[in-house]
């Protein structure tokens, strides 16, 4: 196959998927043969801007394709994976990689008995500003994940758990590198449904400690990362693609530490203000370059399909996050607001007023 086109199709052609179909289109060793939906409105008129044919039935193009790009609501991964898998068809789906941890489980064990090669469309891993973090990070030792963003009237099949946070849940993964201890979180349901809003810590056995917040109605869009190590502290904005790292200085790891300066000689305080990021601590900033990370993600697929690698995000790192992920929902479903079982539990507390002792 390494000479040859991979022959593609796009499972769901809604406000992501007719982004997958537009770029597959015109990537170089693709041939997109087929996108698929069951909305004539939606499938004929991506097919047609792709210059490709569109099918109600994903199922009539399976014996046509080599992958598959599944970006149906996530209720819908299971089934469709393993459809596809069945056929010896790689797949790429969506995050996150199933509705819940058995599906995912099941998704991975096809994969894995086909010898698929199964991708879990974790963007942020292409992000060039968490690239550039993980480089400059050693060894964390606590991170903070903040994800808000207006409430979109998508994606309202899962809550902000599976929908924002598992973003974060994945990088935070990828950056301790240490199997879960344990898990405390809580949340609400801002507009009804599901949760909206949760805050989570994970606390990882090598000592690490991450503390998630994702709000999916929030006036503002917010994606950033912080991270403490022996080494420092960097900070990434992940949709200005900013970064920035601040490291001890040799003198300050050295021994010469400013508060021991400053109550020997307390006339020196205005200078040691002065120089506390220059001489005791040096901030490196950077921007990230403006590659298109759904761009980078399709072609690695690309690349691993071709060459039969494993993705950077396979399916056993989509399950991880996707076990995490439905842990912290859990929590949330199971948080005590009043600290008994008998009162408010769960994320819907705006709508449920406490119970009152009787007079």
């Amino acid at each position: 196959m390494a000479d040859q086109a991979v022959r593609m199709m796009v499972v769901g052609v809604g406000a992501l998927g007719k982004h997958h179909a537009r770029i597959l289109s015109g990537m170089q060793g693709v041939e997109l043969v087929a996108v698929a939906d069951p909305r004539p409105e939606f499938g004929q008129s991506v097919a047609d801007s792709c210059r490709t044919r569109w099918v109600s039935d994903y199922s009539e193009c399976l014996n046509d394709v080599d992958a598959a790009s599944i970006v149906v609501p996530t209720a819908a991964h299971h089934d469709v994976a393993l459809k596809c898998l069945e056929h010896g068809i790689d797949v790429l789906i969506e995050k996150p990689l199933a509705g819940q941890t058995a599906e995912g489980r099941r998704i991975v064990e096809a994969a894995n008995a086909r010898d698929a090669i199964l991708q879990v469309g974790h963007i942020e891993r292409f992000n060039p500003a968490f690239l550039n973090l993980q480089k400059s990070c050693h060894s964390p030792r606590y991170i903070r994940a903040e994800r808000l963003s207006p409430y979109a009237f998508r994606s309202m099949d899962i809550g902000a758990v599976h929908d924002l946070m598992i973003h974060d849940i994945d990088l935070v993964l990828a950056l301790a590198e240490s199997l879960v201890d344990r898990i405390e979180a809580f949340g609400l349901s801002l507009v009804g449904g599901r949760e909206d809003a949760v805050q989570a810590r994970i606390v990882f056995r090598n000592g690490c400690i991450a503390d998630l917040i994702a709000n999916r109605v929030s006036p503002q869009t917010k994606r950033v990362l912080q991270v403490w190590s022996e080494r420092g502290w960097c900070h990434a904005d992940l949709a200005t693609r900013s970064v920035q790292e601040i490291s001890p200085s040799t003198e300050l790891l050295g021994g010469a530490l400013p508060y021991e300066m400053a109550m020997a000689n307390p006339g020196d305080i205005a200078t040691l203000k002065a120089d506390m990021f220059t001489r005791f601590f040096t901030i490196n900033e950077q921007m990230a370059d403006a590659r298109d990370q759904l761009t980078d993600e399709l072609s690695h697929f690309v690349d691993c399909v071709r060459h039969r690698s494993r993705p950077v995000v396979s399916g056993i790192e989509g399950l991880r996050a996707l076990e995490v992920a439905d842990a912290v929902l859990n929590c949330v479903q199971q948080h005590q607001w009043d600290g008994q079982a008998a009162d408010r539990v769960g994320p819907n507390v705006l709508t449920t007023p406490p119970r009152r002792a009787a007079a």
